[in-house]
């Protein structure tokens, strides 16, 4: 199914605006403007995480994903005006050099990352640089010069932005991990649409990919009956992976569904029953121990809270051309939003010990 035209606008302005972690509030703006149009109430706490209600009944349901991206950080600028970086998150020092990047001053300023030519380097020495050891050139000729366009502090993200692959398949830096919040957005839509008998929240929260650090504080607030995560899954099925990692995640195979560990047993049946419901088709992905999500965070928060992953397939993860395959996302927000459509019918979310 296409994503309607207003879908993939949001999809795209997500994904077009910068929103490394701990920098996260103009891709927070951006998430609650488009919730506002059918939430009953929005708000933000003070590290600025992102919640929209659909107020139903006594069932409480959050839909979440994480605003925030990898990228990196100035760290210094040396006096021949070169800028000297060093990771936000996870970013991979083997896919940076020789990429374009704006550093997110006062006013957005284009670098590139420098690469020696490789008519210069010593083929015997190959080898990927430790991110700290990378710069961004800027054009800038000393320091003094530097220093008026850029500050210790300000965060970096690459410059890419939105392509359109084959068929329904799309590549974009920070799909890891707009398209949760795009999802939880759009599995709220669709439960206030169907006047859902639960009381549904949206959640866009931040810095996960610094520690989990927004799901812990939302969901000491919140304290819901029960959490569904929505965050990228590796798919694989390209090559260069070895046999042990081939499958069972596919692109345009659906949703992945956890099993194990954080993701609670009752909120698997549901979301089961919630595919059949929407015609669905569903993944299984095992986990055995953390998922290192922010499942893993809200599972744990106050007493414990029921809590669910379900993943959209995703290559080349934290890398500047991410790939999904728009269908599945269509399919991720159609499940979340029929889980919480049904989330009522569950007379309780505890075990059975």
């Amino acid at each position: 199914m296409t994503l309607r035209s207003d879908q993939r606008a949001f999809l795209d302005r997500l994904l077009e605006t910068p929103s490394p972690s701990g920098f996260e509030t103009r891709g927070q703006r951006v998430w609650l403007d488009y919730v506002s149009e059918f939430a009953d109430e929005v708000w933000t706490d003070d590290y600025g995480n992102a919640v929209a209600v659909y107020e139903g009944g006594d069932t409480e349901i959050a839909l979440a994903g994480h605003a925030d991206e990898v990228g990196f950080i100035v760290r210094r600028i040396d006096d021949d005006g070169f800028v000297r970086i060093g990771p936000i998150g996870g970013a991979d020092r083997t896919v940076s050099k020789g990429q374009h990047v704006t550093i997110h001053a006062e006013e957005p300023v284009s670098g590139v990352v420098g690469q020696t030519a490789i008519h210069l380097r010593d083929a015997d020495e190959e080898s990927y640089d430790d991110i700290e050891a990378q710069y961004v050139d800027i054009g800038a000729d000393d320091r003094d010069e530097a220093e008026s366009l850029v500050s210790v502090g300000d965060p970096v993200t690459f410059s890419t932005t939105v392509a359109e692959l084959h068929g329904s398949r799309l590549a974009a830096r920070g799909m890891d991990n707009r398209i949760g919040v795009w999802a939880a957005a759009e599995g709220l839509r669709r439960a206030a649409e169907a006047d859902a008998d639960a009381t549904v929240y949206a959640v866009s929260t931040i810095q996960e990919e610094v520690g989990l650090q927004g799901a812990q504080m939302v969901g000491f607030d919140l304290d819901p009956d029960a959490v569904v995560v929505v965050d990228v899954a590796h798919a694989t099925d390209t090559p260069g992976l070895s046999e042990q990692l081939r499958g069972p995640v596919g692109l345009g195979g659906g949703p992945v569904v956890y099993r194990g560990s954080a993701n609670h047993p009752r909120l698997v049946a549901l979301a089961r029953d919630a595919a059949d419901a929407a015609s669905v088709s569903l993944q299984f992905q095992a986990a055995g121990g953390k998922i290192v999500t922010d499942a893993d965070a809200f599972f744990t928060s106050r007493g414990g809270i029921p809590s669910l992953n379900v993943g959209l397939p995703n290559r080349y993860m934290h890398t500047p051309v991410e790939v999904i395959d728009s269908d599945d996302l269509d399919d991720v927000a159609a499940l979340i939003g029929a889980m919480a459509v049904h989330a009522d019918e569950v007379t309780s979310f505890a075990v059975d010990v």
